[in-house]
């Protein structure tokens, strides 16, 4: 109890105001000293965050953009170059999925279908691809510069391609992508045998359409000369 009431004399001691005063100062000095760097090295962080992210995003889309190029030129690449051109892709893919961007799901979705849309035309169809190219190329930079803005342009495309293709449109798509691969397997397949780039065993695969129509033709063939015998015969 001594100790104390000594403690409290001391503390309201007229001469004792003046070190009270600074060590208050130095207190509050070391506070605001913690909360500046405290706030500064956040700063920092997000700074490198943001920095990381920025450069992720740029990669990503980089690899898309060039991935556009192989897709358009999708029926010219051996199977080799087709395998590794869609391990790049799906790297890609999953770097820009795993983005903290808000849309990077819906832009990631956006590109799968459209490098589809390309690789179909270049393998069936063989359609000059630079105006989509250059479009691809223009909508995922727009995306990376205006993220928010162009997510709901993507997910209106994506809202009208679900609409616009039927069950039986996303089955016929498929047997003719499995068909064009097939064929473009085959033909370098028979290239590095050495032989004809059409071999019979493109004739003999499980496309339905294509043997329907054989019969069928075949079929004709015997109408038709069952039809010629008698005529032939009232000639004689």
């Amino acid at each position: 109890m001594e100790l104390w009431n000594e403690f409290v004399a001391w503390l309201t001691a007229p001469d004792t105001r003046p070190v009270l005063f600074i060590a208050a100062v130095v207190a509050v000095a070391i506070l605001v000293s913690a909360l500046i760097a405290a706030a500064v090295t956040k700063a920092a962080v997000r700074r490198l965050v943001d920095q990381r992210d920025r450069d992720l995003k740029t990669a990503a889309i980089a690899a898309l953009v060039d991935a556009s190029s192989e897709a358009a030129s999708w029926n010219s690449l051996t199977p080799q170059e087709q395998s590794f051109a869609d391990r790049a892709v799906a790297q890609a893919d999953i770097q820009l999925r795993l983005l903290p961007i808000k849309g990077a799901a819906t832009a990631a979705n956006w590109a799968a279908h459209q490098l589809a849309e390309m690789k179909r035309d270049s393998a069936t169809f063989g359609f000059e691809l630079g105006a989509a190219r250059t479009e691809f190329r223009d909508r995922l930079l727009e995306w990376q510069a205006r993220p928010s803005r162009t997510r709901k342009v993507f997910e209106s495309d994506l809202e009208r391609w679900k609409f616009e293709t039927t069950a039986n449109e996303k089955t016929l798509v498929a047997e003719q992508d499995a068909w064009a691969a097939r064929e473009h397997r085959e033909k370098y397949t028979a290239t590095d045998a050495g032989e004809p780039s059409v071999t019979p065993a493109a004739f003999s695969g499980p496309d339905t359409t294509t043997q329907k129509l054989i019969d069928d033709v075949a079929a004709m063939d015997v109408k038709r000369a069952a039809g010629e015998q008698p005529e032939e015969k009232k000639l004689a």
